[in-house]
Formats: structure tokens, C-alpha cells, sequence
């Protein structure tokens, strides 16, 4: 409902942008998800989308992953689950170990969108929707673990058509 900014008869527009500034100022705003418009007015936020897009709707799952009266880390727990693990794959592959290193990596990375597909609340984990995420980590996490599977010397998979592939692009 748009509130009539025209001032009565006989009053100023200064006057009337007065009087309708102190009738704001007593609106009191009790919804804790309400924010401001532009005029200052408490209005309710929605996640709708409306037609023309002025903001970025924050994505599913994007609230705490805890209470909000525990303790940061617990909050953000799977974040830091998939952090520590790529953590710990990239202190393998530092310390020469780099088979085992990547495969932790993409094993996280995996691990990550299982995360966002069964957990509702995800925290920092959550970038963009829930499919683009999933579909986000799952891949760059498969195709991490299939390359440090092909890697050299003594590769534990190999795929015979690439190749034979290698040798139609690349001349002798």
C-alpha cells in the first residue's frame, strides 16, 4: 500500500515532508527480517525475485549451520570440514605425496556437494543454488580424483580412447 505524499491544502511540500519524517519515526519495527526502503519506510523482505532484480537473493541453505548462540566455528561447521580436508590434502602434496594429496582434494570437494544436498543449513558452503552448487563441487571434485588417478608414473587408470585421441590432435 503506497501512502499518499501530497500535502493538504494550505501546507508546504517542506511541511509535509516534515510531518510525514515524524510519522515515520514512530513506526515502530517489531519484524525482525524487515529492513528500510530507500525512503526510510520498515518494509517486509521477501525472497521473491522481483521483476527487475536490485539485489542478490542469498541461496538456499546460505543461513548458520548452528544456533546462532554457538561458537563461530560451530556455526560454519561444514565449511571448515571441507576446508580442512583440501587442507590437508595440500600438506600431502606439498610433503611429496601427490597422488594421495589430490585424491584428498577432490575427495573433499565431493564430499562437499553431498554436504549441500542432505544438509539444509550450510552455511558459508552455500555460493549459489543448491543444483548449481551440487553440480559445482561434484564435478570439479570427480574430475580432480579421475586425474590423479591418470597421473604419472604408474597411473591406476587408464583410458585407452585418449590416446588414440592424443594422436589425432598432436602431429609427429
Amino acid at each position: 500500500m503506497q501512502a499518499d505524499t501530497t500535502p493538504p491544502e494550505g501546507q508546504s511540500a517542506g511541511q509535509g515532508a516534515r510531518q510525514g519524517a515524524e510519522e515515520d519515526a514512530d513506526i515502530e519495527v517489531r519484524d525482525p527480517i524487515s529492513a528500510p526502503d530507500a525512503e526510510g519506510r520498515p518494509r517486509r523482505t521477501t525472497r521473491r525475485f522481483p521483476l527487475f532484480t536490485r539485489d542478490t537473493a542469498r541461496p538456499e541453505g546460505g543461513g548458520r549451520a548452528a544456533p546462532g548462540d554457538a561458537p563461530a566455528p560451530a556455526r560454519q561447521w561444514p565449511i571448515l570440514t571441507v576446508l580442512g580436508a583440501v587442507a590437508v590434502g595440500l600438506l600431502l602434496t606439498a610433503l611429496d605425496v601427490f597422488r594421495y594429496g589430490t585424491m584428498l582434494i577432490g575427495a573433499a570437494l565431493v564430499a562437499g556437494a553431498v554436504l549441500r544436498w542432505l544438509v539444509r543449513d550450510v552455511g558459508m558452503l552455500a555460493v549459489r543454488s543448491r543444483f548449481t552448487d551440487i553440480v559445482t563441487y561434484g564435478v570439479l571434485g570427480a574430475v580432480i580424483v579421475l586425474l590423479s588417478m591418470m597421473a604419472q608414473p604408474d597411473p591406476w587408470l587408464e583410458i585407452p580412447f585418449l590416446k588414440d585421441t592424443l594422436h589425432f590432435t598432436v602431429d609427429s
